[in-house]
């Protein structure tokens, strides 16, 4: 017995150690990769060469895929039919040192990355299964996402959508039925479920888009969305209820301003509301995503290095950069990267600042054993 328990406090010692070297023996531009998720152009890695040397160098933290490459106004992005893109994935898997997140919005209904017409499986919306409101089915669609998911090796989910449906004419929730009700304990009760559903499988989900896109007027990719008039509170339970059941392991941001919240900025680059009211109001601990900062509320209104300052300050941990915009950017990630490190070097961001990120999004790695 004594032997047991000796070699039991060895391979605890063990594994201690290893999980204090795997977030310390890295440097500064490697830690900096991490808090970055990229989108690129190609259904192969073979299409562009330089993509491959590019990923090596800078490390992502992630990685996500589409299928419509908006720039050319063409569906010839990412993913084809389900062999390439499971093929695009393992290359994508083994291009950088800390395997990266593989990411897509696939909630259900209109949007949709993993389309019928490319061979995946049907799906349902958000709106669909809330109207509905049957636990059971809700699972069922869930665990059917999930394993497709499973199976192509995607690890990463932008869903569920926790958007209260205050707005049904909002151009960019209701309209598309992105979500599940008006009422957020609805809208509470059906993450639950979809998050518990992918979990099971191994697939992280990000809750979206806090602190509530549901009531807004305007579409915050295409400009400044301004919610101050039409916002409510309510819009804040169903993150409430989540983060307190221990369910919640990211949360992405909206770009949504609201002069009540912060007179300056919006929600994705404001530390009143993602430090101050995500963090210590809501006592959420876990991994914060931007939304994606090529959107014109971001791109059009702030440079690249002040908007990264001011995501970083407020306490995002992850920065997403889809590339997908107006226009392609094939440097984009070389550029993020070094504006980042410009600004660690610069004293504007410390490099314990770049740690704190860096530490929770290794431990959510290590936690689903990327």
């Amino acid at each position: 017995m004594n032997k047991l328990l000796a070699l039991l406090s060895l391979l605890l010692l063990l594994h201690s150690s290893c999980s204090v070297k795997d977030q310390t023996n890295y440097t500064l531009e490697e830690k900096v990769g991490q808090l970055i998720m990229i989108g690129f152009r190609g259904s192969s890695l073979g299409e562009d060469p330089a993509l491959a040397s590019q990923l090596a160098n800078y490390q992502p933290g992630g990685i996500i895929l589409y299928d419509y490459d908006i720039p050319t106004s063409q569906a010839n992005r990412n993913i084809q039919n389900p062999s390439q893109l499971k093929s695009l994935i393992q290359d994508l898997k083994q291009s950088t040192k800390i395997p990266p997140f593989i990411a897509i919005d696939q909630e259900g209904g209109k949007v949709v990355r993993l389309k019928e017409k490319y061979g995946f499986q049907r799906t349902v919306s958000a709106q669909y299964l809330g109207t509905l409101n049957n636990l059971d089915s809700s699972f069922y669609y869930a665990s059917r996402y999930a394993d497709e998911m499973k199976e192509l090796g995607i690890n990463m989910n932008f869903a569920p959508v926790v958007d209260v449906n205050v707005n049904p004419d909002c151009p960019i929730i209701g309209k598309l039925e992105r979500s599940f009700s008006a009422d957020p304990l609805v809208v509470a009760q059906q993450a639950s479920i979809f998050i518990k559903a992918y979990q099971d499988k191994g697939i992280i989900c990000s809750l979206k888009h806090f602190p509530g896109h549901g009531s807004s007027l305007n579409d915050s990719h295409l400009g400044y969305t301004d919610v101050s008039s039409t916002w409510q509170e309510l819009e804040l339970i169903p993150y409430q209820l989540l983060i307190d059941s221990g369910l919640v392991e990211m949360v992405m941001t909206a770009h949504v301003f609201n002069e009540f919240w912060d007179a300056r900025y919006p929600a994705t680059l404001s530390d009143n509301m993602i430090h101050n009211t995500l963090r210590q109001k809501l006592g959420f601990q876990g991994v914060v995503v931007s939304d994606d900062m090529c959107m014109g509320a971001i791109e059009l209104n702030y440079s690249l290095k002040n908007s990264i300052e001011l995501a970083l300050q407020a306490d995002v941990d992850m920065l997403v950069y889809s590339n997908n915009s107006k226009t392609y950017d094939p440097q984009m990630l070389q550029k993020v990267s070094e504006t980042i490190i410009e600004l660690v070097k610069e004293g504007r961001i410390s490099e314990e600042r770049i740690d704190k990120s860096f530490n929770k999004i290794v431990q959510l790695k290590n936690r689903y054993h990327l």
